[in-house]
């Protein structure tokens, strides 16, 4: 069972598309299996996923199988590199980007019942922000808000914040700066969105750092292959090093505090009051 370790769930967000939230997502997950964490990677963008495609695996089976009952959640997994587990959602579906909040509740319970000994499940939310991503980030342990320098990534951003933070109680956040082309560059994005929130909320932003505009990455992508895989010693390789780093060192949630279990429940009683 899944739920026989203390998991740490992380969901990873952004204001906007295009941010690269989805190959933030895979790569991290790449580099945490590098250092040795069982990893299970979640394509929770319900009806535009892209994983499958990013990662040019294939499954006969996807999570709109799993809610039409045509098949349980254990016969989507895909058995990615170093042993990362992949669960593939479905493109191109509309009835999956409007889930239902009981179709959601199911969903997440679904991974209480997996035969599987994981630490770590990272779960690529939908952009923007829709009951989907809500769902998601209030059900996790951690999230993680990509940024890109781009003034509706910020704007964007500081909006999903505000959203999650004034509507759904979360206080706690993780930022990361993606395609910079300096460090300082970087540091500029989470200041510019932490100066709005500093004024306006009450959250506390860690900034975990960024990824490098590099031509390795746009390689590796075209690919459909991870840059941490492809091009193991290039610069963004080596920040998702970094940043893999840093999460691996993050607490890992108490059976109260976290963890598929409290992953589960905490989402079916926001259905049973709502």
């Amino acid at each position: 069972m899944v739920s026989n370790n203390n998991i740490q769930v992380i969901a990873v967000a952004s204001g906007k598309g295009g941010a690269g939230k989805t190959t933030i997502s895979a790569n991290l997950a790449s580099a945490l299996t590098q250092k040795g964490r069982a990893v299970m990677l979640l394509d929770a963008d319900l009806g535009m996923a892209n994983v499958d495609v990013l990662m040019n695996v294939h499954s006969r089976c996807n999570l709109s199988h799993v809610l039409e009952g045509k098949c349980a959640l254990e016969e989507t997994i895909i058995q990615g590199p170093n042993g990362l587990m992949i669960v593939p959602a479905a493109s191109g579906v509309q009835r999956m980007a409007q889930l239902s909040a009981q179709e959601h509740a199911g969903l997440i319970n679904a991974f209480n019942d997996l035969p599987h000994k994981i630490d770590t499940l990272i779960i690529d939310t939908a952009a923007g922000i829709n009951h989907s991503v809500t769902n998601f980030c209030q059900a996790a342990n951690e999230v993680l808000i990509v940024i890109c320098d781009e003034p509706t990534s910020i704007t964007d951003s500081y909006g999903l914040i505000k959203v999650l933070n004034q509507d759904y109680g979360i206080h706690r956040f993780h930022m990361l700066a993606n395609q910079v082309d300096r460090a300082q560059d970087g540091q500029q994005l989470y200041q510019r969105v932490l100066n709005a929130t500093d004024r306006f909320l009450h959250v506390d932003i860690e900034y975990l750092g960024a990824i490098p505009r590099d031509v390795y990455l746009r390689r590796s992508n075209q690919a459909q292959r991870l840059v941490t895989l492809k091009y193991p010693n290039s610069q963004s390789a080596r920040a998702f090093d970094r940043i893999a780093s840093e999460i691996a060192t993050w607490s890992a949630p108490d059976s109260l505090s976290g963890g598929i279990d409290f992953f589960t429940e905490r989402r079916i009683n926001q259905i049973t009051h709502a």
